[in-house]
């Protein structure tokens, strides 16, 4: 990894290496195990304290189909996971955002769209608005739950002492040790399993943290669309009576939770943050102002 990700640096500069930086740890990941696994030969772990692959039976190094499965699914299956639930989740946003702004332009750091993100924009697309956010649901489920299963696995691994990778657990190969002292195997073993109790103990712990503060995410979206619908609804309320309307110079439309500026206009709060992430000035004036400056006006009345 470190050699490739320096040649590319080197040849195409930072830019490339750190947008293709992930294909490079991929392509590296398989070489040396295709140059090291697949081959049949130890890799440097493996050869450095003395152990070697066999299959569920242990008495048989694992076959060569079973030493590409497990290659692939403990480097590819997991970059094109990682990629899809990526794409996956910006799709659904972008639908999010272009209902809300059917003008948004697309979001920086994503390049031009390949045949995979093609096909899943168009599935996407054919969402119902319930079926969309259920899915967004779904993938922050998978996004929050991997991390944990691969820590949960780490665990039992810590416990039992068979089965480092997740990978190795589903095709069944293990490591049988030769040479070298036997006698202090036990000894090392009752260490890791008091270190695996520990993780297990922890990794609770970030569940139940996880746990609350999502519910805690919930209970605060909930009060504000609340608030919101409160506001909107008290707004078109006071529509007919006479007088000067607030108008919002961003969207053209009755101003809706009032926000202002450093230099004292008055904008949507939608408008003017989805403003200042663009631009960091007053879309009247042109002061320069941060973002973190913007005032929001509760129970304002014009």
């Amino acid at each position: 990894r470190s050699g490739a990700g320096t040649a590319l640096r080197g040849l195409a500069g930072a830019r490339p290496w750190l947008e293709w930086r992930r294909e490079v740890e991929l392509l590296s990941d398989v070489a040396y195990f295709v140059l090291t696994t697949l081959s049949g030969y130890q890799t440097l772990g493996e050869e450095y304290v003395n152990i070697i692959q066999v299959d569920p039976s242990k008495k048989k190094v694992p076959s060569f189909l079973r030493r590409a499965l497990f290659i692939s699914l403990h480097t590819v299956v997991p970059y094109c996971l990682e990629k899809a639930l990526l794409h996956l989740e910006h799709e659904l946003q972008m639908e999010a955002e272009e209902c809300r702004t059917p003008e948004n332009p697309p979001a920086p750091g994503f390049p031009s769209r390949t045949l995979i993100r093609s096909w899943i924009r168009k599935q996407v697309g054919e969402l119902t608005e319930q079926q969309k956010k259920t899915a967004s649901q779904v993938v922050y489920v998978l996004k929050q739950s991997i991390p944990l299963l691969h820590r949960l696995h780490l665990a039992v691994f810590y416990i039992q002492g068979m089965f480092y990778h997740l990978s190795q657990r589903i095709t069944g190969i293990s490591y049988l040790h030769f040479g070298g002292l036997q006698g202090e195997d036990q000894s090392i073993r009752s260490s890791y399993k008091f270190l695996g109790m520990i993780s297990l103990f922890h990794l609770l712990l970030t569940i139940g943290v996880q746990m609350y503060s999502f519910k805690q995410k919930q209970r605060a979206r909930q009060e504000w669309k609340l608030h919101r619908n409160l506001a909107h609804q008290k707004s078109r309320s006071k529509e007919a009576a006479p007088g000067r309307q607030s108008r919002c110079t961003l969207c053209l439309e009755e101003r809706r939770h009032s926000t202002a500026t450093p230099c004292g206009h008055l904008f949507c709060w939608e408008c003017i943050t989805a403003w200042c992430s663009t631009r960091a000035e007053c879309p009247l004036c042109r002061e320069k102002f941060h973002p973190q400056k913007l005032i929001y006006l509760r129970h304002y009345q014009m």
